[in-house]
């Protein structure tokens, strides 16, 4: 974990709502959650249940570092992407914009402020490439 404890970026709650959801989705208890976020590649456990209890119940947390994001998705049973997605939008204003495709997408800080428009444009600039000339 990171050194510093630090709230969501401007109410930003997308790790928090992912953990909520699975939690409730898998039954688990915090504790039952934290044994299953084993870093797969340490094999260490990478959260604890009262880490895991502050960011749901809406409290400042340590940001998480790469190790626990890893054992997050392990724990959650949900691809690491999507936690590295949530946890990249609530500690970092990090927004994930994805082509019409889906095979490509853009980092872009920022994004839920953008109008429809913006945002429309936004994906065409990003469709355009991965289009094959």
């Amino acid at each position: 974990m990171a050194a510093q404890d630090r709230s969501p970026t401007a109410g930003r709650t997308q790790l928090r709502d992912l953990v909520r959801e699975r939690k409730g989705a898998l039954g688990l208890s915090y504790d039952r959650l934290a044994a299953r976020c084993i870093d797969p590649e340490s094999g260490e456990q990478a959260v604890k249940s009262s880490w895991l209890h502050r960011l749901a119940t809406d409290l400042p947390v340590q940001t998480p570092d790469y190790a626990a994001l890893r054992g997050l998705a392990a724990g959650l049973d949900v691809p690491l992407g999507r936690v590295q997605d949530a946890a990249g939008a609530e500690f970092f204003g990090i927004d994930v914009v994805w082509s019409a495709s889906g095979e490509a997408r853009a980092l872009v800080e920022g994004a839920d402020k953008l109008t429809p428009t913006q945002r429309e444009q936004l994906q065409r600039l990003v469709d355009s490439f991965t289009r094959q000339e």
